[in-house]
């Protein structure tokens, strides 16, 4: 894939974020690398003079920003999504570097975007944020100062996906079959895994395995595990076709006259 085309498809989403100096710095660090796919998730003031001031020679990233409600119309259309994380969390998700997140985009097939997700500058993105997403990241930054500004973890990951694009890159230490395959049928998009998601909620519900009063890691777990293993649309189809099926079921059941 030419290194155009492979950055061209990556979008760089950031949420909720508060000041818009950051937003013109992350613009720049996009130019610097090649990247033009800006995303912004409810930013607290944008447009603004201040963004345009810090992004240099980068305001056409600014003017052609897309600003979304919410992080689930910012990620519509999206194959491959990785999320920014900071720590470990209770659960544990897959866990990549930069530069292996960097191969990850750069060698993802089909014609479908990708997206990388940072988070708010104080507290990042919540675990119900990435949860949406099928990979973490982390910059393995000095545990004695670990604190990035946005705009300069966004240049570090910007670096890694331009050297991987340019083939200076190094591969992905994992080796993970499902994520090298050819799609012979489109990925799931984002926006269809959150529908499979709430569909397998109220399934669960239904047949009594989940409670919502209690539900424990359950559905963090369910998550984590087809996140994992990135259904296409015709796996997500026949996934949501037996859940239907188990519905039908359980409201046949629920009618037939008990037995005494």
């Amino acid at each position: 894939m030419a290194e155009s085309t492979a950055l061209d498809r990556i979008r760089i989403v950031l949420v909720n974020t508060t000041h818009p100096g950051n937003i013109g710095g992350v613009a720049r660090a996009m130019k610097n690398m090649g990247l033009n796919k800006l995303y912004l998730v409810e930013p607290k003031r944008f447009p603004d003079e201040e963004a345009v001031w810090r992004s240099g020679h980068a305001s056409d990233v600014l003017d052609d920003a897309i600003v979304t409600r919410d992080l689930d119309e910012a990620l519509e259309g999206c194959g491959l999504v990785i999320g920014t994380s900071a720590r470990e969390r209770r659960i544990p998700w897959p866990l990549m570097n930069p530069r292996e997140a960097a191969a990850e985009c750069i060698n993802e097939k089909g014609d479908h975007d990708v997206a990388v997700v940072f988070g708010r500058e104080d507290r990042g993105l919540t675990n119900e944020e990435l949860q949406k997403c099928h990979l973490h990241l982390n910059i393995p930054t000095n545990d004695e100062y670990s604190s990035l500004n946005l705009a300069a973890a966004v240049q570090v990951v910007a670096y890694e996906l331009r050297m991987t694009a340019l083939g200076d890159g190094l591969p992905s230490m994992k080796e993970d079959v499902a994520d090298k395959r050819e799609w012979d049928v489109k990925p799931a998009s984002s926006g269809a895994m959150e529908l499979f998601f709430d569909h397998l909620q109220q399934v669960l519900v239904d047949i009594e395995f989940l409670d919502l009063n209690t539900p424990r890691q359950t559905m963090t777990r369910m998550r984590r595990l087809f996140n994992r293993v990135r259904m296409d649309e015709m796996e997500l189809a026949m996934m949501r076709g037996i859940l239907r099926n188990i519905q039908r079921v359980k409201q046949r059941v629920d009618k037939a006259p008990e037995n005494d």
